[in-house]
């Protein structure tokens, strides 16, 4: 794809675990209701086509930001697999030897029984560049989760920066301009 494309990178709306400031990945939780109504109290860039991750709470924003635009899933648009980290919040893992280490190395080792930092981002990359070669210069909204995000940005985005650099809270993200595998962000959303 060489035409020049916009898309929306979008990270869902909150769920009980985001709440809870919890580690949720593979846990396939629903919107809350403070989620639901944040993303009804908002406006968002419009889009021709929505690419979604497979999870509850992405599909679910997604529909409530765009009901008349079907959506395409990708599975490989997941969060990362935390492990044994999964569902707990970081109050909750202090003073785990695990999870100090995981801290240490900036958030770079592989979580314990869960997925490899390098694996997650090459899968994400993956299915983006995969989603992305079906846009066909439409404007396009990806409804994914903030790890996945922080994935794909970090490797198409220009100027680069490093991958934590690019996270965004429930709701909020980036309209980017897409082009020749290298991504221009406009603006935060």
């Amino acid at each position: 794809m060489n035409d020049l494309t916009s898309i929306v990178f979008l990270r869902h709306g909150k769920t009980e675990g985001n709440l809870r400031r919890a580690y949720i990945g593979r846990t396939d939780e629903p919107l809350c209701s403070e989620g639901i109504e944040e993303i009804r109290s908002r406006a968002f860039p419009q889009a021709d086509i929505v690419i979604s991750s497979p999870m509850k709470r992405c599909i679910q924003t997604a529909e409530l930001i765009y009901p008349h635009v079907p959506i395409r899933i990708y599975d490989d648009l997941r969060e990362c697999d935390f492990g044994d980290f999964e569902g707990k919040s970081y109050h909750e893992l202090d003073g785990d030897n695990d999870y100090q280490a995981w801290i240490d190395s900036g958030g770079m080792l592989p979580f314990p029984n869960g997925e490899a930092h390098e694996d997650f981002c090459e899968r994400c990359c993956r299915a983006f560049l995969s989603a992305a070669s079906e846009i066909d210069g439409q404007s396009a909204a990806m409804v994914v989760h903030g790890g996945t995000i922080m994935a794909v940005l970090e490797r198409f985005a220009r100027p680069e920066m490093n991958f934590y650099d690019y996270m965004k809270n429930n709701c909020c993200g980036y309209l980017t301009e897409y082009k020749c595998g290298e991504i221009r962000i406009i603006k935060e959303v």
